[in-house]
């Protein structure tokens, strides 16, 4: 045999391998294909329509106090109204087929090509589109539970094509207009027409509304028109015209019909809320579904699936909360007052009680969750970070005013003269000169670092325009809520540790199946220091505890506790329509008092209470005491001890945690000017007032040097120097809605 074909030999039989394994994929590849079809044509031959699923109508969603027992109310408000399909005009039904299911006349029930489609779409950012075919979406509805599974997702497609292979197509699209859930508690185009426009009878539809039921169908929470925010409304607004589009190329309205209806949504026209959210208890079913929402519920689910949702809320401090803010006696004409209260568990950030306002169905302006300029309640930040940037209790600053920042004069409340202060005293006494010394002349970046703490301890994000102002010590544009600020100060009740605020616990669906746990999501995370924290704390306590301290009202709790006045000031709407109607300055900036705050805590609870007036909640509260001037220290910290008292009662009295060392610092020796020219000065052993003290020297915390004079509680007449330093107008929107306040800070 010639070397040629020697070499040739094992060359064939490689071929010969590769030949027979290829044949051996092939079959297998073959095999696997008629076992799919075969398999696909089993399963189709086996499957039976079910039932119609009877439960879907009696599933009512409730919700309970932290006790498990009591209930809060219900989500169960399905409005059903069933009309044949003559009765349903055809703009109606046709936009609903252009919002979901484009190809229904044709499809065999099911679109992979539109299930690609959608999930393409999405992956890419563009317009939502529903992947789900109008028939598998009322199969699930009909036949099926709401659960997220395969095997769910898999019965539906079969269900879907062979309903769509035995039943007409107009029978479909009827059962899928009279089921579907449109938000607003409306199952079925009859109902939604009353729930949105309070239309009664589908045939009085006109196109855009229909246009517009068939865009809040795709996901009624993700298009809820009554949100009013800017993404929102833009998100609405594409959906609204992908819808009028679809409508067009299917014929059913005009090139002129579209570019007349595409310009804006339709006016809504909505009936009375349902009386279940009557009262301030309606807040609190509202914040329960924006929190499952955001939990991962659908709308439909909340309102339809049988859920037991079981809340944070504790019945006894509920009480005394809506004791506290509505049935004690308040300054002024009550419906005019807003008082807004939340209260945490520091040790779990569970929401424990809330008051939003007394009527949820005659407003629906949430006092606790609208975002508002915390004011001096907002320097218990800056007493963190000063301390994290190496700076102590005793160092001194600057307590006179008016004080040169950046090239503004700023004045303390009142033109009050303090000397020179230390930390402890200037946070005592809300000494706001010589916060603006700390922050602005002692701390490198320290506007940015005061916002690092804020944010670390669960304050909003400040816009990044404003994390390097001047008077960002101040909080004039760090806007925070009651539930915010309560859940901000925690963090110094809990040792530095921050567990984020929420007010459900655990949900259980119709089987008694855990589908959501508090325990299992929220986590603490350490946000301050323990020896931060502790010392913060100790100077929040001085606040309350000290003779001078502008929270001296908090002790009638008769227990350790902590916290900071706050007033935001500026110019009320009241006054800024005045003086755009004269076209003068009648009024200026600093006039007024838009918000009071007090924020206190003892180591078990942290609770905010803030205080606005007017329909906006921009009117001068000052109008609304004798003494013509709004302490945080006054009407808000009377709240919060009316409450307190009652929430705290048969729980145990606990100490805060000893401050550091370390952060202590030491008590500078005071200088007393000579009082005149005749006068020796001072020993040349006493050294003069700094900003720099040496290490403490002893654990238990010493005195501090406290100024004589204090404000009063009467305004005196303005000096000339600006107690606010100017800032933009304009502000973060609000839930539902909040006009930004003018700039301003007292105690």
């Amino acid at each position: 045999m010639s070397e040629a074909r020697r070499k040739a030999v094992p060359v064939r039989r490689k071929r010969h391998w590769a030949l027979r394994v290829l044949g051996w994929l092939l079959a297998l590849f073959c095999l696997g294909i008629i076992c799919s079809v075969a398999a696909f044509f089993i399963v189709y031959q086996t499957t039976k329509i079910p039932d119609t699923n009877k439960e879907f109508a009696t599933n009512t969603t409730t919700v309970y106090f932290s006790d498990r027992s009591h209930e809060i109310g219900q989500f169960y408000e399905q409005n059903r109204r069933s009309v044949p399909l003559a009765q349903i005009p055809k703009h109606v039904q046709d936009s609903v087929i252009a919002a979901e299911d484009r190809t229904f006349w044709t499809n065999p029930g099911i679109s992979p090509s539109g299930m690609a489609r959608a999930a393409f779409n999405i992956a890419r950012g563009e317009q939502l589109q529903s992947g789900s075919t109008l028939t598998q979406q009322y199969v699930k509805i009909m036949y099926l539970t709401q659960e997220r599974t395969a095997s769910r997702k898999f019965k539906e497609l079969f269900i879907a094509t062979k309903l769509s292979r035995s039943e007409d197509k107009k029978k479909i699209l009827e059962g899928y207009l009279n089921t579907i859930y449109f938000g607003e508690g409306a199952y079925g185009v009859a109902a939604a027409g009353q729930a949105y426009f309070n239309v009664r009878d589908p045939k009085d539809l006109k196109i855009d509304q229909a246009a517009l039921l068939a865009t809040v169908l795709n996901n009624p929470t993700v298009f809820d028109p009554d949100d009013k925010s800017a993404a929102t409304q833009k998100r609405i607004l594409g959906r609204y015209r992908y819808v009028l589009d679809g409508m067009r190329q299917m014929g059913t309205i005009t090139d002129a019909q579209y570019a007349a209806y595409s310009k804006q949504l339709p006016k809504l026209n909505k009936p009375q809320k349902s009386s279940r959210y009557k009262g301030s208890k309606g807040f609190l079913l509202d914040m329960v579904r924006k929190e499952l929402v955001k939990s991962g519920f659908t709308d439909d689910e909340i309102v339809g699936g049988g859920l037991k949702v079981y809340t944070t809320i504790d019945l006894k401090a509920q009480v005394a909360a809506n004791d506290a803010v509505f049935s004690k006696k308040q300054p002024g004409n009550a419906s005019e007052l807003h008082i807004g209260l939340a209260s945490v568990r520091p040790q779990t950030g569970e929401l424990v009680a809330v008051i939003g306002g007394p009527d949820y169905l005659k407003s629906q302006i949430n006092w606790a969750t609208a975002k508002a300029r915390p004011g001096s309640s907002f320097k218990p930040f800056a007493v963190a970070a000063a301390l994290k940037d190496g700076k102590t209790l005793e160092d001194t600053f600057e307590g006179d005013g008016p004080i040169e920042i950046r090239g503004g004069k700023y004045d303390n409340e009142f033109g009050e003269d303090y000397g020179r202060v230390s930390l402890l005293s200037a946070t005592e006494q809300s000494i706001n000169t010589a916060f603006y010394d700390l922050v602005d002349r002692q701390m490198e970046n320290g506007p940015e670092k005061v916002s690092d703490v804020a944010e670390a301890a669960g304050i909003p994000k400040i816009p990044a325009a404003d994390r390097d102002a001047p008077a960002l010590v101040l909080g004039p544009n760090a806007y925070a809520s009651p539930v915010d600020m309560a859940g901000a100060y925690s963090v110094f009740a809990n040792q530095g540790q921050r567990t984020p605020v929420h007010m459900i616990a655990e949900v259980r669906d119709s089987k008694n199946v855990v589908k959501f746990s508090a325990k299992s999501k929220y986590k603490p995370v350490q946000a301050l220091t323990p020896e931060i924290a502790n010392t913060t704390s100790y100077a929040l306590q001085q606040v309350v505890e000290d003779r001078k301290g502008t929270g001296r009202k908090a002790q009638e709790i008769d227990r350790p506790a902590a916290g900071k006045t706050g007033t935001a000031g500026g110019m009320s709407i009241d006054h800024r329509r005045a003086n755009a109607k004269c076209k003068c300055e009648k009024y200026k900036e600093g006039d007024d008092t838009l918000t009071s705050w007090w924020v206190g805590y003892t180591p078990q609870l942290s609770t905010a209470v803030l205080y606005r007036a007017g329909k906006e909640g921009e009117s001068d509260l000052d109008a609304y005491t004798d003494e013509n001037a709004f302490f945080g220290g006054d009407y808000p910290a009377q709240t919060w001890v009316d409450y307190m008292s009652e929430a705290m009662k048969g729980q145990p009295v606990e100490e805060f945690p000893e401050p550091s060392d370390d952060n202590m610092g030491t008590p500078t020796p005071t200088y007393t000017p000579p009082p005149s020219s005749n006068t020796p000065p001072p020993s040349s052993n006493t050294p003069p007032p700094s900003s720099n003290t040496p290490p403490p020297s002893t654990k238990t915390p010493p005195p501090s040097n406290k100024p004589s004079n204090t404000p009063t509680k009467t305004k005196p007449t303005k000096s000339n120097t600006p107690v606010w330093p100017p800032i933009p107008t304009g502000g973060p929107s609000t839930e539902p809605t909040d006009t930004p306040q003018t700039p301003g800070e007292g105690q």
